[in-house]
């Protein structure tokens, strides 16, 4: 033979399901889409279904799915070497209802979340879980307290420096945990609120210094995290010409555009 397989994959993407959990009048709800890729040297595989799985098994959150997933293909499958499950879920919030004149969540009615997602990838082998979380979309906007200036200038320079403006981004955030031994959903509440807040909280004189900021605080609160990466789309609102209609715009009238735009990354990782 002129060539030999050194390494292969075989997997399933877009695994979508939505598994109900009924206690009593109370029910939850997950939404997830599972990203299956199977590592190592085997010529076929197996598996149960990710619906079977669901249905078989109790979890609070996508982290653990994945690796109940992970342990499932590893002890089934000899010569499978390295299991990565991506997960991704949609979240639904519970309706909040008036009875008698105090709002109360729903048993079982819910709503759309939004275009926010959580996000997790699990990657497993026989020695253990590697485990990366995070959201998408994570949309957030502040009018002011907000700056850009002192940048650097050329002759093709328009942009006009400012002093107060309007602060919009959809980020993508992902963070490594240091062990697969946590409680994943309070880690993502800890590490999403330490972000808002900090985003709400100080002025901001550049998407680069905001970033830093949000990174170093998420590191600081959630001690489960030894990294932290964060992606910032500059979604830029500008300010719209009033004076051609005799008016003064004082940061009241913008236009919201699309492209093109700043994209400003970064990571972090505890000293």
């Amino acid at each position: 033979m002129s060539a030999t397989l050194v390494s292969n994959n075989y997997g399933k993407s877009r695994v979508r399901v939505v598994k109900v959990s009924r206690n009593g009048e109370r029910h939850d709800i997950k939404e997830i889409s599972v990203d299956i890729q199977l590592k190592g040297k085997f010529d076929r595989v197996h598996t149960d279904t990710v619906y079977v799985m669901a249905k078989k098994h109790e979890f609070q959150s996508i982290e653990e799915f994945g690796m109940i997933l992970a342990d499932h293909f590893l002890a089934t499958n000899p010569d499978v070497a390295e299991t990565r499950i991506s997960l991704f879920e949609t979240t639904w919030k519970r309706i909040s209802i008036n009875n008698d004149g105090k709002s109360e969540p729903h048993p079982f009615s819910f709503v759309h979340g939004g275009n926010e997602r959580q996000v997790s990838k699990v990657i497993s082998t026989r020695t253990g879980h590697s485990i990366e979380s995070g959201v998408n979309d994570l949309t957030i906007l502040k009018t002011t307290d907000s700056g850009f200036e002192n940048y650097i200038h050329d002759q093709y320079t328009t942009l006009k420096e400012t002093h107060d403006r309007i602060f919009a981004t959809s980020m993508n955030v992902r963070w490594k945990f240091n062990s697969s031994k946590h409680d994943f959903n309070a880690a993502r509440k800890t590490i999403r609120q330490t972000l808002l807040e900090k985003f709400a909280q100080h002025y901001s004189y550049s998407v680069q210094q905001s970033l830093y900021l949000m990174g170093e605080a998420a590191l600081e609160q959630c001690k489960d995290i030894e990294e932290i990466s964060i992606s910032m789309p500059n979604k830029h609102c500008l300010l719209f010409n009033l004076e051609q209609f005799g008016m003064e715009n004082k940061n009241e009238i913008f236009v919201p555009t699309d492209e093109p735009h700043g994209l400003i990354e970064g990571t972090l990782r505890r000293k």
